[in-house]
């Protein structure tokens, strides 16, 4: 069955890019507070390409830089702080994992994960069994985190 029968030519080839996977963009980083402005910075240029509002930007911005301020206290040694943005026609996703010494995963009670959801939408937390813990923002560019 193809994408949509009434298609044809160059048309089936756009429905069908529309569909393929987004672009990813990771950064690492020092474990360190002074380094997330670099990751700021990307958030909001990414954001911008995807045509989101400036507030939304702005909220962008603001979540991420929690998600990391949840994460740093507990990194283990100089392990790097990773950044995973995943780029879809209509959707930011924002993945910050460390390595951390207690593996716990942030709680969903704490007014941080209060002001995370608020800011970015959809909001989700994993741990691995070798200590790593990830935050993951999900953004849509009418405001919302549902896809």
């Amino acid at each position: 069955m193809g994408v949509y029968d009434g298609l044809r030519g160059g048309d089936r080839r756009i429905a069908a890019a529309a569909q393929a996977p987004g672009d990813i963009v990771e950064l690492r980083l020092p474990p360190d507070s002074a380094y997330l402005s670099v990751l700021r910075t990307a958030t909001a240029g990414l954001a911008a390409r995807l045509d989101f509002t400036l507030d939304a930007i702005e909220d962008l911005r603001i979540a991420v830089d929690e998600a990391c301020a949840l994460l740093l206290p507990d990194v283990v040694g100089d392990e790097p702080l990773t950044c995973r943005f995943v780029l879809e026609p209509d959707v930011l996703e924002v993945s910050v994992r460390a390595m951390t010494r207690d593996g716990k995963q942030p709680s969903r009670e704490s007014f941080a994960w209060t002001v995370l959801t608020a800011l970015a939408g959809e909001v989700d937390s994993s741990a691995d069994p070798d200590g790593a813990v990830t935050v993951t923002l999900r953004r849509r560019r009418n405001g919302s985190g549902e896809a």
